[in-house]
């Protein structure tokens, strides 16, 4: 039997059953199997990051096929079962390098490990009558919503958000463009190094670099275990979305200004901001939660950043030794999400149309209370990573009616593509009267 599916398997499983994030299931799945000494080479590591998230991406659609050829409802599938044929279902439909003899036998195998004869039986016979076809016979729909929602495997409450609010060609590419496994993306830390030096070391790791829009982003082809290279434990680069860059770059902090950032861990827009300060000034990096909080010092003390002041503090409640004490706020407020699908795909499956009533409750508490904070000529920049006008335009719009003494600079939205996260950026400024 194949270790490295089974690897695969046992992740999926705790995704499905247990609510697992898939990142930090993977990651402790691998790091179990180095401790018990098994060899994972890092071409196997590529391959179970593949079905690991190519299954939970493409679950709605792997799913719907599974209805078609099986006489037992889904939900009645053993967990284990289900989720081998899940496995066995996207390699067959999407990995074109797999063989489906090997995606078929492999998951009988799996199956009569963790099932029992019958089970081995009931996943045969599925695999061996699933094809490609099954996937194309969903562009047939003429329904848009469904369609959009079978072929790029979107919840249906999602599409028809989406639909409300953009054409259906550009939904549709929305939808499949949150399904591309996104190359990872690095900022350098030109506090340690510069942009030529990075290169030329990655370079001698065999790791190939494109350059970003911004000079301070690279996209690596090659890479395996990042947090594992030298350079990154040295602080000389950190991971980080180029989009994301820009929301820092958007505001602009200066070296000496006082900075707020009220949504702060895990700390890459924060210790982006003080490397934009050249480490000067004074940053406040607040977070609910103590482990979060630590996450964000963690980061500034690897990137040989000091002048970030970490906090554990809820940014929805009022302060008034904050009223205006800051001269620019980073607002990277609580999302569902929607623009960051592709590297967390199992935030569709967690997620629920009712949620967008409590989130934007959240995401406008936070804006009007850290408004106060902002000193008159200040700024504040206010980001989701979300694409849903509900979460961005809708509350700017709100914020800046019921608030006439702050103006729109600048919006941003920026949908997901092969290369880029989807994000919002709306950056205002605090006027010195009330009109």
């Amino acid at each position: 039997m194949d270790r490295v599916r089974e690897i695969a398997l046992k992740v999926l499983y705790d995704v499905d059953k247990n609510g697992a994030y898939s990142n930090i299931a993977l990651d402790e799945a691998l790091r179990q199997a180095r401790k018990r000494q098994e060899k994972i080479e890092p071409r196997d590591v590529g391959f179970i990051s593949e079905i690991v998230y190519g299954t939970i991406s493409w679950k709605l659609t792997i799913d719907e096929i599974i209805k078609k050829y099986s006489n037992i409802r889904i939900k009645k599938i053993s967990p284990w079962i289900l989720n081998i044929l899940r496995m066995s279902v996207y390699q067959i439909l999407f990995l074109d390098k797999v063989p489906k003899s090997a995606a078929v036998n492999e998951g009988v195998n799996l199956a009569k490990r963790y099932g029992h004869k019958a089970s081995s039986n009931f996943v045969n016979a599925i695999l061996r009558k699933v094809s490609k076809e099954d996937y194309k016979a969903f562009f047939e729909i003429q329904d848009n919503a469904e369609r959009i929602s079978k072929t790029a495997s979107m919840p249906m409450w999602l599409v028809e958000e989406l639909l409300k609010e953009n054409t259906v060609e550009k939904v549709e590419q929305i939808c499949q463009n949150s399904n591309i496994r996104p190359k990872v993306c690095i900022r350098v830390n030109m506090l340690k190094t510069d942009l030529p030096t990075l290169i030329k070391e990655l370079g001698k790791q065999g790791i190939q670099v494109e350059k970003g829009e911004s000079e301070k982003f690279l996209f690596l082809e090659g890479a395996k275990n990042i947090e594992g290279l030298k350079f990154f434990q040295e602080g000389k680069f950190t991971v980080q979305d180029e989009v994301a860059g820009w929301i820092p770059e958007i505001l602009n902090p200066q070296p000496n200004e006082k900075i707020l950032d009220a949504c702060s861990s895990p700390g890459g827009k924060t210790t982006y901001m003080a490397e934009l300060m050249k480490n000067q000034g004074e940053i406040r990096a607040w977070d609910l939660h103590e482990h979060r909080v630590k996450l964000v010092e963690k980061a500034a003390n690897r990137l040989g950043i000091s002048m970030i002041k970490t906090e554990i503090k809820d940014a929805m409640i009022y302060e008034e030794k904050y009223a205006e004490y800051f001269d620019k706020i980073l607002l990277d407020v609580p999302c569902l999400g929607i623009g960051v699908l592709k590297r967390k795909p199992d935030i569709k499956w967690k997620r629920k149309k009712e949620d967008i009533e409590e989130i934007t409750k959240i995401q406008k508490k936070i804006l009007e209370n850290c408004s106060k904070y902002v000193k008159k000529g200040g700024e504040l920049v206010y980001s989701t990573c979300s694409i849903l006008k509900k979460e961005n335009e809708d509350i700017i719009y709100k914020f800046i009616k019921n608030n006439t003494n702050f103006e729109i600079i600048k919006l941003v939205q920026v949908y997901q593509n092969e290369k880029n996260d989807g994000f919002f950026i709306a950056k205002m400024r605090k006027n010195h009267l009330k009109v």
